[in-house]
């Protein structure tokens, strides 16, 4: 897996293939998604140094995880070591952004949620707060 990867991944790399990951969990990657993921890329300041041209390389590290058995777990790894604790929350709030970006929130990517929850440890409270904000951001009139 991470012999794949040319360098380590930089905390902005982790936050594109989160987003990915989202987005791909239903094996639909969907154009609200990936306008909003590429709306997130070029404007949140956490992306400011960002090079966008990774986007495709951590989206082929994404797909390469998700078509092996234990991929998933190789992703929360690879996150876990290169994204900093404090932009876990970062994380999960652009994970729910992509989500629900198209209206409705699947059930794979309601499961893949869950997991980032557990994985990064989000408080639950913290994740109701990020899922409402999300919510409220993607309702449509």
């Amino acid at each position: 897996m991470s012999e794949q990867i040319s360098h380590p991944l930089s905390p902005q790399d982790c936050l594109v293939a989160v987003m990915i990951a989202v987005s791909a969990s239903d094996e639909n990657m969907r154009t609200a998604e990936l306008l909003k993921i590429q709306n997130a890329v070029n404007h949140l300041p956490v992306f400011a140094s960002y090079d966008i041209d990774r986007m495709t390389e951590m989206s082929q590290t994404v797909f390469d995880l998700f078509s092996e058995e234990d991929g998933l777990d190789a992703l929360f790894g690879l996150i876990r070591d290169n994204l900093p604790e404090h932009l876990f929350e970062t994380a999960y709030a652009l994970a729910c952004d992509v989500a629900a970006a198209d209206g409705h929130i699947l059930e794979p990517e309601l499961r893949l949620l869950e997991e980032i929850r557990y994985e990064l440890n989000i408080d639950r409270l913290h994740a109701a707060a990020i899922e409402r904000g999300a919510r409220a951001r993607h309702m449509s009139g």
